[in-house]
This record gives structure tokens, C-alpha cells and sequence, in this order.
């Protein structure tokens, strides 16, 4: 069949100036330590602590804490997440596992009934493990005294901050859910109205749970008053987390997952993330110089990419569960004449189908960070859902994720011909996730660090960044700001950016595409750069964060 060929200049006009519009907030072209993240606050705070000589993990370890203060929709203590960390001195890449594990008395039988009716939020609580990542980095790469970079988060807490844009939205979007927890009310709808723009908040209960945090350290979290409160906003709304759970939770290094591509060695997360894999058969299926004749963002090179994403999305359905549980072979699946065969099958003029799989804002928050000594942080950490569970301790100020919600139904497996999913709920076992940190190494540095926020679509996210990046030489604003494909909503469906020209879109549908138009609000990569001595940042306009280097 002969294809239609459509000149997408006028598209990539039109979307350059909107999201120029939006620019992230950046600084490039200036050698030295760099910070980006989804929250500005955040980024400045993470970039004082490189300036008074921290490093790499210091820095990432002063963003995430205070994000979990300033952006609490996304992230906090009651979260977890992964970590992955470029040492350049040892010239070693090592990643951490702190995501979140099921209680050990939970009965796998009531997650088929969700979604949960309101009171019984607990039973999708899994066991809190940001802070005990948090402390592993540190151990392994940290230099400034712990406790000096929890004060930092502290002081954000108790002085107070100011309600962002991306916040603000956030809380208006998720009005009548968080409406159902007084704390979260009281805290951010102060008389009954959400709190807008340039508002100050001050959460003091929070900051005492850092005080003691920087006093005490993780104990706080696993033994004690705080950890006890835990147990018990969660058993009050059905959850099954015990002191047990608590006291039991472990770290776990992992071995990155490492592809070749285009002479750069591309690490990025392996199970239980299943972001890592997405990403590499990707990579693996289209070579640079294929890429670079469809043209970066034209409906051509977007079909592509969404037919080699739907196929690594049901590899992830039938494949990838807790690696400490089932035990697949990474590498019989990224094998070459197995990726060669399922590239065969893909056409420009027809989209194969996926099952439905359900499409929510997922509160995530990525951050990037490097020292002045080459070494590069990429760590994504979450409570899952906008505030996760929306249940808060009764005091202390830790909101608790709803993780155990990423536990797949026996319903959503049905469609692939699956009895059971490799991520069905189980006692102790830790849900898929698609957080995608990623760093790209060439010549023994760091060159690119990268990763997302937004539930299942990180891997689309950071693959498009990603390749603008490596294949098309884009520098990190370029490619933040550069128009996106979100996979999937549906079946045969591309989500794009507001203000897609119709002819683009009509092309999309030519190939068998159902096209649909999203506000991506949480949806963001963060980036870096390092090539000749050069460091570039970009904080992805779509969740208003910063950028900076010094």
C-alpha cells in the first residue's frame, strides 16, 4: 500500500512556539553541578548543598525530601521509589531498589474488587520505604553529614512554602478526593478553598517528624510513636501493615540493566520496574539511522514508536513481576532475532491492538542531579496516586502511598490468553513499577541522565526524550519541550499534545490510529548533560519545575 507523505513543518512550528511558551526553567552551556527536578524549591535547595561541597547523592537525597515537603502530591516519606548512581572514580553503576513491598497478612483475593469503595483506602498501603533508600544512598555515596541534609527539608516544612503552579493544579484537579482526609483539608483547603498560587503553607507536623528524622535517624520510621501511627491509619482503613512489615523492610541493590546503542552504553532500571526493559527493546528495535529518516516527531516516526512500545507493554504484562519472586530472563527477551521478528510485524499504514488498560494521573517525581567530580544521580521516588492513599499519620505529617494498587487484577490478563499475571498481589512481594531512571555513559563519563513521572507512560515518556537526545543531538531543553506521544489510553490510541494541527493527526489515523488530544499535567522528564566539560539541565515544562547548573 502506498503511503501518504504529509510535510509536518507547520506541526512542529505550532508545537515549538506552545511549548516555548511554557519553557523550562534552565541554565546551560556552564561547567559544573547541576540539579533538575519537578519543583523549583526542591532544585535550589539540592544546588546549595552541591555549593557547599555535597555531592551527587547528597544533592539528590536534599531534592527528594524536600519535594516530598513542597510537592506532596507526588512524593514523601510514605513513599519509595529507585535510585540509580554513576560513581566516576570507581567508574561503577549501581542502582537501589526501595520500592515499596506488600504487608506480609495481605489476602491477595480482595484486590480484585477494586477499585475500593471509600474505608478501605489501607489495604492498597504498602510498606514505607523512601527514607530507608534515602539512607542507603547516603551510606554508599554521601559525603555531608545526614542529618544536615534532612534539615534542610525541615526548614522548608516549618518556615513554610509556597504553593506552586503545578500544586495548585494538582489540588483543584483532586479537590474532592483529598476532601475526604481532615489532615490534608486542613492542611491545603484552608476555609473549604484550595490553596492557590503564591500561598504559603506551613506544615509543622512534618517538620517534627524531619527534627527527629536528623536526630534519630530511620528508626523513626520503623519502631516507635510515628511508625505505630502508620499501622494504625492504615489497619483503620482496612490495610493489613504491621510493625512487622515495618521493622523487617529491606534495601536491595539490583544490577542495572545494560543495551549498546549507537556506541553509548544505555543503563536503565531492571525489575521490579518493568520501565527498564520497555525502554531498551525499544532502543533495540529501531537503529539511529532509520529514526533519522522519518524525521524526529513526524506521524511516521510517532506510529513507529507506538507499535514498539505496545509490544514491550505486553511483554511487561506476561513477563515482569518481583525479580526476588519470578525469575525471567531479561536477556532471552531483549534477544536480537526475537525483537527482529516482532519489528517485522510493523507497518506505517496499520496499528496493531492492545487491550485496554486503565490511563490516571500518577503522582511521581523525578530528579536529576551531578557533582563538580562527574558523579550523576538519576532517582524516581512516589506515593503512587495524587497524595497516594490520602491517609496521613495523626500526627507527624506522613502521608501514605497506595502502591499496592500497581498489583495487577487477574482481569487485566485475560486478554493475553494469562491465567494469572507475574505481578499478581502477594505477601511480601514488591508491585511492577514503570519508573524509568536511566543514565547513558560513552568514553567512561556520564552523559546524559534522565527519567519521569506519570504512571505507565515514564517509558514513552523517556524513550522520546531520550532519543532526541542520542539520535537527533537535541540538548536536554530541546528535547523537554519537544512535542510527546503518550501510549496507551485504549486500544490503538495515541494521546497528543493540545493544539496537534488536524492534518497531523488525520495522518496518525491513517495508520490505524485512534487519536486523542490530553493536558499532560503529570507527565514530566527531568535532564542532564555532561559532553566536554559542559553541563546542560532541563526541567520538563509540563510540571513547572527547575533546572540549574553552577
Amino acid at each position: 500500500m502506498a503511503l501518504r507523505v504529509r510535510s509536518t513543518v507547520p506541526f512542529v512550528l505550532v508545537l515549538c512556539a506552545l511549548m516555548l511558551a511554557r519553557a523550562p526553567r534552565l541554565q546551560a552551556g556552564v561547567p559544573g553541578a547541576a540539579v533538575a527536578t519537578e519543583n523549583a524549591t526542591a532544585t535550589r535547595d539540592a544546588l546549595a548543598i552541591l555549593d557547599a561541597g555535597g555531592s551527587a547523592a547528597d544533592a539528590a537525597i536534599v531534592a527528594a525530601l524536600v519535594a516530598g515537603v513542597t510537592a506532596p502530591t507526588s512524593s514523601g516519606l510514605g513513599g519509595g521509589g529507585f535510585a540509580m548512581f554513576w560513581d566516576e572514580k570507581a567508574q561503577k553503576m549501581s542502582v537501589l531498589d526501595f520500592r515499596e513491598r506488600a504487608p506480609r497478612a495481605i489476602s491477595p483475593a480482595e484486590f480484585e474488587n477494586r477499585p475500593l469503595p471509600p474505608g478501605e483506602e489501607g489495604r492498597l498501603v504498602g510498606t514505607p520505604s523512601e527514607l530507608a533508600g534515602l539512607i542507603e544512598l547516603h551510606r554508599r555515596a554521601g559525603k555531608l553529614p545526614f542529618s544536615a541534609l534532612v534539615k534542610k527539608a525541615e526548614a522548608r516544612a516549618r518556615n513554610g512554602f509556597v504553593v506552586s503552579q503545578h500544586l495548585a493544579a494538582m489540588l483543584g484537579y483532586g479537590e474532592k478526593k483529598l476532601a475526604r482526609s481532615p489532615q490534608l483539608k486542613s492542611l491545603f483547603f484552608p476555609k473549604g478553598k484550595a490553596a492557590v498560587v503564591g500561598q504559603r503553607v506551613v506544615n509543622t507536623e512534618l517538620a517534627e517528624t524531619l527534627a527527629r528524622i536528623a536526630r534519630e535517624g530511620g528508626s523513626v520510621m520503623t519502631e516507635g510513636p510515628l511508625a505505630l501511627q502508620m499501622v494504625e491509619a492504615t489497619q483503620a482503613a482496612a490495610g493489613a501493615l504491621t510493625l512487622e512489615d515495618l521493622a523487617e523492610y529491606r534495601v536491595v541493590e539490583r544490577e542495572p540493566l545494560r543495551i549498546r546503542y549507537d556506541g553509548k552504553d544505555v543503563y536503565t532500571m531492571p525489575p521490579p520496574s518493568a520501565g527498564g526493559l520497555m525502554v531498551a527493546e525499544l532502543l533495540m528495535m529501531f537503529s539511529p539511522d532509520e529514526l533519522r529518516t522519518l524525521g524526529f516527531g513526524t506521524p511516521a516516526y510517532q506510529h513507529l514508536l507506538a507499535e514498539g512500545m505496545r509490544g514491550a507493554i505486553a511483554d511487561r504484562m506476561r513477563y515482569i513481576g518481583d525479580p526476588d519472586i519470578e525469575k525471567v530472563d531479561l536477556q532471552a527477551l531483549m534477544d536480537e532475532r526475537r525483537l527482529a521478528a516482532r519489528k517485522a510485524k510493523i507497518a506505517l499504514d496499520r496499528t496493531h491492538a492492545l487491550p485496554l488498560f486503565g490511563q490516571e494521573e500518577h503522582g511521581t517525581h523525578h530528579l536529576v542531579t551531578s557533582d563538580r567530580s562527574g558523579n550523576v544521580v538519576s532517582l524516581t521516588t512516589t506515593v503512587n496516586r495524587l497524595f497516594g492513599s490520602t491517609l496521613v499519620t495523626a500526627s507527624g505529617g506522613v502521608v501514605l502511598n497506595d502502591q499496592l494498587d500497581d498489583f495487577t487484577k487477574q482481569a487485566d490478563v485475560l486478554p493475553f490468553g494469562m491465567k494469572e499475571s507475574p505481578n499478581r498481589p502477594r505477601p511480601l512481594a514488591r508491585p511492577v513499577s514503570s519508573m524509568t531512571p536511566t543514565i547513558v555513559i560513552e568514553g567512561g563519563q556520564a552523559v546524559l541522565a534522565l527519567g519521569g513521572s506519570g504512571g505507565m507512560t515514564i517509558p514513552t515518556n523517556v524513550s522520546q526524550v531520550l532519543l532526541g537526545c542520542l539520535v537527533f543531538g537535541q540538548t536536554p531543553d530541546q528535547a523537554v519541550r519537544a512535542p510527546r506521544i503518550l501510549i496507551p489510553l485504549g486500544p490503538d490510541t495515541i494521546m497528543v499534545d493540545p493544539g496537534t494541527p488536524e492534518q497531523h493527526k488525520e495522518d496518525l489515523a491513517f495508520r490505524g490510529e485512534r487519536v486523542a488530544e490530553a493536558r499532560f499535567r503529570s507527565h514530566a522528564v527531568q535532564v542532564l548533560s555532561r559532553r566536554d566539560g559542559v553541563v546542560r539541565a532541563a526541567s520538563d515544562p509540563r510540571k513547572f519545575g527547575e533546572a540549574l547548573v553552577h
